[in-house]
């Protein structure tokens, strides 16, 4: 697989072995109840011979909110070891709609491909294909994490916007991070944490629309302490309740 050199980028920020738990809540009639966990976990493994790391987050609600909204959301990616987006899936049981989204990307001479297909399991229909190229770098939604960590924000001013084409499964869509500035975050662990804030927007007719807002701890692991979530059927919330194996110690905590 040649070089593609707008994807490929040295990692500075995470290790094998790392693995964060995260509580969830949602937004129901003005009261946030607590509906389930999350896990984000990275290993050291290879795709097709070639050395990579695989990235899992499992989103699962509790039996009690299933009422409400059932959730069970399972995202897999794999990136080469220069962090080059390579496969992701994407399997989400929301409601009582089953999805499974999948994209394969490859490289060729300066241009990067993917292809996407989604697969209907309730209800069944015709599983939906396309095939998508830029000479930029094509990213999903945990690989654009991944590479996301080990920038250096140094550099960044507020409202300094960072945009890329990510693959959804069914299109490739231009998005655009935001640089917020930063803010101390209470977890769920009794800490409170010095954060980076990005803002992942999207626009429609003209008008900016927040999707998800990150806290990004503001130490070298660049590990997300809370995700504020914008959903089509309400708001969502993740905070950090553990970490293990994370690769630098978390500097960033401003009281415990």
């Amino acid at each position: 697989m040649p070089v593609q050199a707008q994807c490929v980028a040295k990692n500075e920020a995470f290790q094998s072995g790392e693995h964060v738990m995260y509580d969830l809540y949602f937004n129901w009639k003005f009261i946030w109840k607590k509906v389930g966990l999350a896990s984000l976990t990275t290993n050291a493994t290879t795709y097709r011979f070639q050395p990579a790391y695989r990235f899992n987050l499992l989103s699962v609600g509790s039996k009690k909110t299933d009422f409400f909204f059932k959730m069970r959301d399972t995202l897999t990616c794999y990136v080469s070891d220069k962090l080059e987006p390579l496969y992701f899936r994407k399997a989400a049981e929301e409601g009582k709609r089953y999805t499974v989204d999948e994209a394969w990307f490859s490289y060729d001479d300066g241009i990067a491909t993917v292809k996407q297909r989604r697969t209907w399991h309730n209800p069944v229909r015709e599983p939906q294909e396309m095939e998508y190229s830029d000479s930029r770098c094509i990213f999903d939604m945990l690989s654009i994490l991944a590479q996301a960590r080990s920038y250096n924000p140094k550099d960044y001013k507020i409202g300094e916007k960072i945009l890329f084409p990510m693959a959804t499964g069914r299109r490739v869509e231009e998005q655009t991070l935001i640089y917020r500035g930063k803010e101390d975050i209470e977890a769920n662990n009794d800490t409170i944490y010095r954060c980076l804030v990005f803002s992942f927007v999207e626009y429609k007719k003209g008008k900016e629309k927040e999707v998800i807002t990150f806290f990004v701890s503001d130490d070298k692991n660049h590990l997300p302490i809370r995700l504020d979530m914008y959903l089509n059927f309400g708001s969502a919330k993740a905070f950090l309740k553990s970490v293990r194996g994370n690769r630098y110690p978390m500097t960033s905590v401003v009281t415990k």
